[in-house]
């Protein structure tokens, strides 16, 4: 299982994924699902994975070393195309290119051809952008209204986005919320595992402004879930009971 979550407000982009793998309760391991792809100055795209793991891997890789464009010839990879919507496009035919190539064999083994991918970033003279890129090779983007996009285990770290985050949360906030998004998941689900890696980008910055990967040592992560549980605790406790039932 994976949780992975992208956040576009107005001053930038955060992105955040889990490390854990697992193919059976025994077998457990720890790959990276936060991906950058960077030409300081010129452009800066953020991939996270979340599925089959041997499907993402393929597909970062069609990524690096191109695919033909039909209508020149030429190799074509994530470095050199113009615009972040054509980004995304490109990262939805790589994905059928791997499915292509894999898809039929991995189905008569009965194994699942599963990717989904949050891309973010932007290219030199186009704006930052946030995509969920699917296993067909389709995409929605985020918007001012939906600010954010999530993958893999999702439903226990969005209540508090949905709660708090708007197109104008700053970036620390953004960052924070993202963090205690990231620990909701991390309580409830034990396929969801550490270390946490977080990507962050300002607006035109065309580079990432911090990039950062969170262990079990990390003070603040661990004060921040102190923090949140207190909170938390605290809030429902100030809550008046319910009257229903009472008598008089």
């Amino acid at each position: 299982m994976t949780y992975c979550v992208g956040i576009l407000v107005r001053d930038g982009l955060v992105m955040l994924a889990d490390t854990r793998t697992n193919a059976g309760l025994d077998n457990i391991a720890t790959f990276r699902k936060l991906h950058v792809f960077q030409k300081e100055g010129e452009r800066v795209i953020t991939i996270a994975t979340a599925g089959n793991l041997a499907v993402s891997q393929s597909v970062l890789n069609v990524l690096n070393e191109g695919l033909e464009n039909p209508e020149t010839g030429k190799i074509e990879t994530i470095y050199t195309i113009p615009s972040m919507f054509k980004v995304a496009q490109f990262v939805g035919r790589a994905i059928r290119e791997v499915y292509r190539i894999h898809g039929k064999s991995m189905e008569q083994q009965a194994a699942s051809f599963d990717v989904t991918m949050l891309l973010g970033g932007q290219v030199k003279g186009g704006r930052l952008r946030l995509f969920m890129v699917y296993s067909a090779g389709n995409f929605i983007e985020a918007t001012t209204d939906t600010p954010y996009l999530q993958i893999g285990e999702h439903k226990y770290g969005k209540p508090i986005l949905d709660r708090a985050i708007t197109s104008e949360t700053d970036l620390p906030e953004t960052l924070k919320l993202g963090l205690i998004s990231m620990d909701s998941t991390l309580r409830s689900n034990l396929g969801v595992g550490m270390p946490i890696d977080i990507a962050v980008l300002r607006r035109d910055g065309l580079k990432v402004e911090m990039s950062h990967r969170i262990d079990d040592s990390d003070v603040y992560f661990s004060d921040l879930r102190a923090h949140w549980s207190a909170a938390l605790r605290a809030a429902h406790q100030a809550i008046p009971n319910p009257p229903y039932g009472q008598n008089g």
